[in-house]
């Protein structure tokens, strides 16, 4: 595919011996695509992605795969702090939830599959290890939020996704008794005592990815079946 360069200087060297294993999904929060890659790419901004894809599909390179971009911030998942060090970072042009959130264009997801499948041929990034921002850090992001097609990338083989059509299995049955905290953590949430976060908000961030019609942070036992669907699917990677 075209990539267009527009180089950032704000990246770094990787944390050594650190694996390229998470890829992390961003929408860019600001009005104009313009906006967005000025400001990844202004020195005293300080933050940068590996890419930036526009709403007609355009791509922007920002920074080298081989280096560390600075996107996630402070995050954690699967017991990773430094998620940028194994992390490819892309941000996605939207205005986001402060300047008129609006569903992403089939252009700019087509781009990004097609962006997505090469970075997974370069590196083993297990599928429970495509995430957003906000399942990295659920006390301070919602992107790329509820409007974002989960599910369509799940089909086209990047990421899991519950499958609604599979019969029910609750937590209970093969858990061991793990509660919804514990089990959130198995996927990969950083949740209390690991992180200082509320744990309704961390809900709230699993729903955002994997229940969108429902965003009020509370444990029932529709999220319990698609965490328990989750994990299976994690399971059988």
């Amino acid at each position: 595919m075209k990539i267009l360069e527009r180089p950032s200087p704000n990246f770094d060297p990787r944390r050594e011996g650190a694996p390229i294993d998470i890829l992390v999904l961003h929408y860019t929060g600001m009005r104009t695509a313009e906006d967005a890659l000025q400001r990844l790419c202004d020195p005293e901004a300080k933050v940068s992605s590996h890419y930036t894809i526009d709403e007609e599909g355009r791509v922007y390179r920002h920074v080298d795969e081989s280096n560390r971009a600075r996107h996630a911030g402070v995050s954690w998942w699967a017991g990773e702090r430094d998620v940028n060090s194994r992390s490819i970072g892309i941000e996605l042009v939207n205005p986001g939830h402060e300047f008129g959130y609006v569903p992403f264009p089939q252009g700019q997801i087509a781009a990004l599959i097609e962006l997505t499948r090469g970075i997974l041929e370069r590196h083993p990034i297990p599928p429970q290890r495509v995430v957003g921002h906000s399942d990295v850090a659920p006390d301070r992001k919602m992107d790329p939020g509820e409007l974002f097609p989960w599910q369509r990338l799940a089909r086209a083989g990047i990421g899991l996704f519950p499958d609604e059509s599979a019969p029910p299995t609750s937590l209970s049955e093969g858990a061991e008794g793990k509660t919804f905290a514990s089990l959130l953590s198995n996927y990969g949430y950083g949740v209390p005592p690991d992180v200082d976060i509320p744990l309704a908000t961390i809900v709230t961030a699993f729903q955002r990815h994997f229940r969108p019609e429902k965003l009020d942070g509370i444990i029932d036992a529709e999220s319990e079946l698609r965490l328990a669907a989750l994990l299976r699917l994690m399971k059988s990677q």
